[in-house]
Formats: C-alpha cells, sequence, structure tokens
C-alpha cells in the first residue's frame, strides 16, 4: 500500500549520525584524491588565455574539442623551451594534476613542455641547423661554382616522382645532349635519409673510376609536400654526406618556400626541381640560344656596316661637292653680287645723308643772310623805340608833367634849394615852353 505521508525521518537523518564537512575541507579531499590516484600525467592541447605574469608565473589553459584544463608554470621551473608557449600553439605538457583550492579548479602544475607534431619537427630542425652551422658546413668561402657546361651530372631522386620528370624534361629541352646517371632512393619515409647519402657517395666513388667519363656536379632533388615528407633531406647524415661530396652539389627540395638542411650545405640551392635544371643548363641553353642568333646577328652587323659605309660615302661626296673650284666660284660671284649691292646701298645712303645735310646748310644759311639780320635788327629798334617812347619824358609831359631847367645852361633844376632870387629858368611842357625868372626858392 501507497505511503500517503512523507518520511521525512529518512530524507534528512538525525544530527548525531550526519557528516557535514566545509567547502575547504571538501576541496582539501579531492586535491588529495587526485593528486593520489592520478598524480603526474602527459597532456596534449592547444595553448589559450595566455597570461604571463609580471611575477614570471605564466598561466594558460589547454584545450581540445571537447574540453579545457587549467595550467601553471611558475617561475622556479627549469623548463627548456618555455618561449614556445603562445596562444594557439599545439604542445605536450609534464605535470602534477591538482586542485587550486581558493577557487575549487583542478589544474596541472607543469614541469615539462614539448612541441606536438611538426612544432617538434621545427624544434629538431632549428638544432641541427645551428650545430651544423656552428661546425662551419654553411660557410660561404666553402661554396664551389657550378661547372658552366656540364657533359654529365648525377641525379638523387626517386625514380616515380613529379621531380624526376619537371628535370628530365626541362634538360631534354634546354640541353638534350646531357648525359645522366641516376641513382634512384627513397625521398621520404623511414631511412629515406641513409639511402640518399649512400646515393651521394656512389656517385663519388663512381667519378673515381679511370674508365667512366668524369661527372661534372650532383643534383639531389624531390618534389613538394609537408615538413614531415620532406624530413629526410633535414637529418644529418645527409648533410655529412653533402658535406663531404668532391663534387659541387645542387639541392632542389619542395617548393620555393621550403628550405631543407640539404639547402643550406650544398653548394647552391634552388627553388625547385624545374629551376634546378634551368641552372644546370643556363649556360649551354645561352650558348645555344647565341648560336642560334649568331646567323641574324651577322647579317645585322653587316646591314650596319654597310649603312655607315654609305653614310661616309654620302657624306664625303657632298664634301666633294662643296670644295669643289665650281662651287668656291660661284661662292665667289655671290659674294661679289653681295657687295656690289652693299656697295649701291652705301652710295644711295651717303646721296640722301648729303642731300639732308645741305638743306640744313641751306636753311642754316637762309637764316643767318644779312637782308635777315637787317630785317631782324629793325624789328628790334622798333621794340625799343617803342619802349622809349612809353618811358620818355613826352609821355611824361604828357600826363601834365612839366620839366624845369636853368635857361643860360638847359641844365635840369631837380633841387629848389639851388635856385637863386632872380635865375633865369625855363619850363617845358608837352607842347612849347615858358621862361620865367625865380623871385624866391624855398625846400620843401
Amino acid at each position: 500500500m501507497a505511503k500517503t505521508q512523507w518520511d521525512f525521518g529518512e530524507l534528512f537523518p538525525p544530527e548525531a549520525t550526519r557528516k557535514v564537512l566545509s567547502v575547504g575541507e571538501l576541496t582539501a579531499q579531492i586535491r588529495q584524491l587526485l593528486e593520489k590516484h592520478i598524480g603526474q600525467v602527459w597532456i596534449s592541447g592547444e595553448v589559450t588565455n595566455l597570461r604571463a605574469q609580471s611575477s614570471g608565473h605564466i598561466y594558460f589553459t589547454l584545450k581540445d574539442a571537447n574540453a579545457q584544463v587549467a595550467c601553471v608554470l611558475f617561475r622556479n621551473e627549469t623548463v627548456p623551451h618555455r618561449e614556445l608557449i603562445a596562444d594557439g600553439q599545439k604542445i605536450l605538457v609534464q605535470g602534477d594534476l591538482t586542485v587550486y583550492e581558493v577557487r575549487g579548479q583542478y589544474q596541472i602544475i607543469v614541469h615539462a613542455v614539448e612541441l606536438q607534431g611538426v612544432g617538434a619537427l621545427q624544434v629538431q630542425f632549428e638544432k641541427l641547423k645551428q650545430k651544423l652551422a656552428s661546425e662551419g658546413l654553411f660557410a660561404p668561402e666553402r661554396k664551389r661554382p657550378l661547372p658552366r657546361y656540364p657533359q654529365r651530372i648525377g641525379l638523387v631522386t626517386s625514380p616515380t616522382g613529379a621531380a624526376i620528370r619537371d628535370v628530365l624534361h626541362v634538360i631534354k629541352r634546354r640541353n638534350p645532349s646531357l648525359e645522366i646517371i641516376l641513382v634512384p632512393c627513397r625521398v621520404q619515409g623511414d631511412g629515406a635519409a641513409n639511402e640518399i647519402a649512400k646515393a651521394i657517395r656512389l656517385l663519388n666513388e663512381f667519378n673515381l673510376q679511370p674508365s667512366t667519363c668524369n661527372l661534372q656536379l650532383i643534383l639531389i632533388t624531390r618534389g613538394g609536400g609537408s615538413l614531415e615528407d620532406l624530413w629526410a633531406f633535414n637529418e644529418e647524415v645527409v648533410a655529412r654526406a653533402i658535406f663531404e661530396s668532391a663534387l659541387p652539389v645542387v639541392s632542389a627540395v619542395g617548393h620555393e618556400i621550403d628550405f631543407t638542411i640539404s639547402d643550406f650545405v650544398a653548394d647552391f640551392r634552388a627553388a625547385t626541381p624545374s629551376a634546378a635544371a634551368e641552372i644546370i643548363t643556363e649556360d649551354v641553353f645561352a650558348s645555344i640560344r647565341f648560336l642560334a642568333q649568331c646567323g641574324d646577328r651577322m647579317r645585322q652587323l653587316f646591314r650596319q656596316w654597310m649603312d655607315d659605309k654609305q653614310f661616309l660615302l654620302d657624306h664625303n661626296t657632298e664634301r666633294l661637292a662643296r670644295a669643289h673650284p665650281r662651287r668656291k666660284f660661284q661662292t665667289w660671284r655671290q659674294r661679289l653680287d653681295e657687295l656690289h649691292g652693299d656697295l649701291s646701298r652705301c652710295l644711295k645712303h651717303h646721296t640722301r645723308h648729303s642731300t639732308v645735310a645741305l638743306q640744313n646748310l641751306s636753311e642754316r644759311l637762309h637764316r643767318i643772310h644779312p637782308s635777315q639780320t637787317l630785317k631782324l635788327r629793325r624789328d628790334q629798334l622798333r621794340q625799343i623805340e617803342r619802349r622809349l617812347n612809353v618811358l620818355g619824358p613826352e609821355q611824361v609831359l604828357g600826363r601834365g608833367y612839366s620839366i624845369t631847367m636853368d635857361a643860360a645852361s638847359g641844365k635840369v633844376l631837380r633841387d629848389a634849394s639851388k635856385i637863386k632870387a632872380g635865375q633865369k629858368l625855363k619850363t617845358r611842357l608837352k607842347t612849347g615852353e615858358i621862361i620865367t625868372r625865380a623871385e624866391s626858392a624855398s625846400p620843401s
């Protein structure tokens, strides 16, 4: 029969039998369980939420498609590749699983870091590159020049890859007479590096045989691919074989953006297999092209030579025509005509100038003729006469004035104090004179 009432005693036990934990106690127990039963682990993932604190500690999160976990790398941990931890980088970390009790969050205390996949290979690549560079395998002064006109070369590559097809196609087009000694080998996978190194040494040994025609260089090549695909050319054994080769080595591995250790050790690096074939055949191809153009060039030079000679002939003909006596006679006649014209112009100019001078002299003579001078003097005399008439005593007398003179001497009297009584005087008026005698004189 179903119960009709709740039995709360069953849901909540008495306080005497109940065990209550604090948050800190629970978190501590969880930490102990994790550290005891899981402990140290290796874990892979992508770095996100990277935070580098001023204290030197590094905090980040490792995540994958399904979950994420917090990680901490303390400053005092001696961890190689610490600088490789970056957002978006895929890495492997080794550390202790624990709980950060303050937040109740489980985390990994990191003790080691490795790059995952391509990143790990890249680290290995850089280490080997630094090692070989320090030993002088990349030194520019040891690089040997390539032969300009090779007749026979050694080829190290896969017989079934795209690289050999590209190389043969270019060589057939540019220098079909070039002989190729192929040493087939694998260029990818385990053991490929040893096969490449063995092929390089084999070609050097072949070159020492007295019965064979000498090789001029060795080409090692393969097509593009990932870093893992090209890794055989990053092996130290291949680098050592290239360095020890008595023949110059051309490395053409991958595409233009791909660089391998073999590129740095080789005497010459080509961006692609086709580019390597073009470089090897460049001088021969240029010479063939030069010879093919020689006929046209010689015809062009001959035409240019003929044009130069024709120009010189025309120039000398013109000079001869200019230096012919007839030309000089014609020049003299022309000059005579010019001088005659100049003489006529000068005569006309002189005649015109003399005529003008004569007219000027005639006018001057006319101006200084005695009759003209006499006329001018008469005119001047009349002007003086008119001025004298204006200023003469007659004009003064005409205005009512008179002139008194001593009757005996005719001397004009101007001072009344000098006139004596009884002195006979003569007064001149505008019309006529008056004879008087002075009775007395008094000064004014």
